[in-house]
């Protein structure tokens, strides 16, 4: 099917960007909603998402900075988008600078709760904010960051929700054979966060798709 400015995909969603000010907003707005929930899902400490996962094992396994981990990795899945098609865009670098800044800044303020029970209650309560943040960034098309690219280039043939939960498997598995952790947060990633974010894009009838993405 093909989809022209203003039109409506399969979803509901419309296809025609937002006006500037609000894809900056949705930008950098988005971002930092991310930011956040990657921060409470960090503080929940039952395990991280694939994406870490994946940087804490090279780390590890690799003897370097975990900026410099971050950086590779980031730079192969953003590889991996472009050989699909999927090319970088302005949003792709805020991204990357907004969410780290963002996770940086609250995870010296937010506590490890003391159970069990809010572990779990926290690592619940981080995935509409992942979610929202997820959606909105990339409804501002302008870009998607490392791991939402590398989804996104396999959609088509692969549904967003099914190629985000793939990527993050993969980080996961990776990343665990290369020594870091993983939990049942990671589980729940791996498991949910694809289909939660596709539930929300379509309650906010945004589209996910990026304007930057050359066709196969």
């Amino acid at each position: 099917m093909t989809l022209v400015a203003g039109s409506v995909d399969g979803t509901g969603a419309q296809r025609r960007p937002p006006r500037p000010l609000r894809r900056t907003a949705m930008l950098f707005g988005g971002s930092l909603t991310l930011g956040t929930g990657v921060a409470m899902l960090l503080t929940a400490d039952v395990g991280s998402d694939g994406f870490s996962t994946l940087v804490n094992g090279l780390a590890m396994g690799s003897g370097t900075e975990f900026v410099v981990a971050n950086a590779a990795v980031s730079v192969v899945f953003l590889l991996v988008a472009a050989v699909r098609g999927l090319l970088p865009g302005i949003g792709t670098v805020v991204q990357i600078i907004v969410v780290g800044s963002t996770v940086s800044l609250l995870l010296p303020v937010l506590d490890v709760p003391g159970t069990v029970v809010g572990q779990l209650l926290l690592l619940t309560a981080a995935f509409p904010v992942l979610a929202v943040g997820i959606v909105s960034y990339l409804g501002s098309h302008l870009g998607a960051g490392p791991a939402e690219s590398a989804a996104l280039a396999w959609d088509p043939p692969l549904p967003f929700r099914w190629s985000y939960s793939a990527v993050q498997l993969v980080g996961a598995v990776v990343g665990w054979l290369l020594g870091a952790t993983i939990g049942p947060g990671t589980v729940a990633v791996i498991l949910l966060l694809g289909p939660v974010v596709d539930l929300t894009a379509r309650l906010m009838r945004i589209d996910l798709h990026q304007g930057n993405a050359v066709s196969r």
